[in-house]
């Protein structure tokens, strides 16, 4: 099986999960800034949430277009990260009702340790699947930015537990971390 069924179904799933945090978005009660004011914690999380999803998409996008052979195991991982990218509207909604509880901030960051696990997954199981494909494999086969991002979400969950605050920040390293697709997969397909 190729790789365009797959990312067809993830890009579909991707703009359904976006779609939903714009649905969640409110208007301001007041038509001044006091309005804009107390909508502001929502429209930073829904940003922080939708940067998220957008950058999964892009890195999805490129680590999909790279592998030329899809298995089993690939399908399962690629499931289970949709399935922890659709609880981000639910984290969001949370933080957005209750951004200073430490509960909401720790939730959210669980879910992004999880999508970053299950990410790291996906792309072992790729490699995996393209083991024949010395491009691939070079590109992947040592993944420091994924280990890397992996171990600081979860590093993230304990600041979230400390401070709400410092969970979010740290949410916002880990996105920018990967804002730049990985170059190997570039690079391996140029």
């Amino acid at each position: 099986m190729g790789s365009a069924r797959l990312e067809s179904f993830s890009d579909g799933v991707m703009a359904v999960i976006i779609t939903i945090m714009a649905i969640n978005l409110h208007p301001p009660t007041h038509a001044d800034w006091h309005g804009l004011e107390q909508r502001l914690p929502d429209l930073a999380i829904y940003a922080l949430s939708f940067a998220a999803v957008a950058i999964y998409w892009n890195n999805h996008h490129h680590l999909l277009r790279a592998s030329t052979a899809i298995s089993a195991a690939v399908m399962w991982f690629n499931l289970m990260l949709l399935f922890w990218l659709s609880l981000i509207p639910v984290g969001t909604q949370w933080v957005a009702q209750a951004p200073g509880s430490h509960w909401a901030a720790t939730a959210y960051a669980v879910i992004y340790f999880l999508c970053a696990a299950t990410y790291l997954a996906l792309t072992r199981a790729i490699v995996q699947a393209n083991h024949h494909d010395r491009h691939i494999v070079r590109a992947l086969g040592y993944d420091l930015k994924g280990v890397g991002s992996m171990i600081f979400a979860l590093v993230v969950v304990g600041l979230a537990i400390l401070s709400p605050y410092l969970g979010y920040l740290g949410d916002v390293v880990v996105a920018t971390w990967w804002v730049i697709p990985d170059r190997r997969l570039v690079k391996s397909k140029a």
